[in-house]
């Protein structure tokens, strides 16, 4: 139990790492957290830091679920101090775990405040090392969703939707055997779920037409989100 203990700690110290906050810092000398939009995930990277730190940012923010399913999930391995009623190996398990913890941190990391990105890199990271099939397919309908609305969070939230609806599909209409299937599709689903709510506030920007476009980005011009909710205030 301890080692384990060990494993989901330092998943979670990785996950933590505030990429953004550090290059903006190194590079720049600006703090992500005091400008923009305050978040510390590559979207905002890339609107104040430019396009070349923000994709240092992304690159190094889905490094991080890389590194903790791929990397640190390995140095534990031995048997789990209690029963695997899932499909899964209990590697595979703890993989799971680990991108959890490493998702989490993101979120809220311990370096700034218990602030942070809202985990899309991250899990991308994890889920690609995890199902890289539907996450790539997934990958495609955020560029798709991105190049056609312009706007990063409404690909990111899509992308939420979509991974563990393409899993369904692929599992249950085209009969693709799905390795943990039963376990990966929970997961999924929780941590779509996560990170809807992670964006629940660009949600309601997208609602009322308030959200920030990358317009460089609506090379599609297809989707066009006006204000249908907002109301004049007096």
């Amino acid at each position: 139990m301890f080692s384990l203990i060990i494993l989901l700690v330092a998943s979670y110290f990785i996950g933590s790492i505030p990429f953004a906050y550090i290059v903006g810092k190194l590079f720049k000398k600006v703090d992500l957290r005091k400008v923009g939009s305050g978040n510390l995930g590559s979207t905002n990277a890339f609107r104040i830091l430019g396009i070349p730190l923000g994709i240092l940012v992304q690159t190094l923010d889905i490094a991080k679920g890389l590194v903790v399913v791929l990397v640190v999930s390995n140095f534990f391995y031995d048997n789990l101090p209690f029963a695997n009623h899932t499909p899964f190996e209990d590697i595979t398990l703890v993989k799971i775990m680990a991108g959890i913890s490493a998702v989490i941190g993101h979120t809220f990391s311990v370096f700034v405040g218990f602030k942070g990105g809202k985990g899309i890199n991250t899990a991308l990271g994890v889920l690609a090392s995890l199902a890289p099939i539907d996450m790539s397919i997934t990958a495609g309908l955020f560029i798709v969703v991105l190049l056609s609305s312009g706007y990063v969070s409404l690909g990111s939230i899509a992308a939420s939707f979509a991974f563990p609806t393409i899993m369904f599909i692929r599992q249950n209409i085209f009969n693709v055997d799905i390795y943990g299937y039963k376990t990966l599709i929970v997961f999924s689903i929780l941590l779509a779920a996560f990170l809807i709510y992670n964006h629940r506030a660009n949600i309601k920007r997208l609602l009322y037409g308030d959200e920030n476009r990358f317009e460089n980005l609506w090379l599609i011009r297809i989707f066009n989100i006006k204000a249908p909710l907002k109301k004049k205030i007096k």
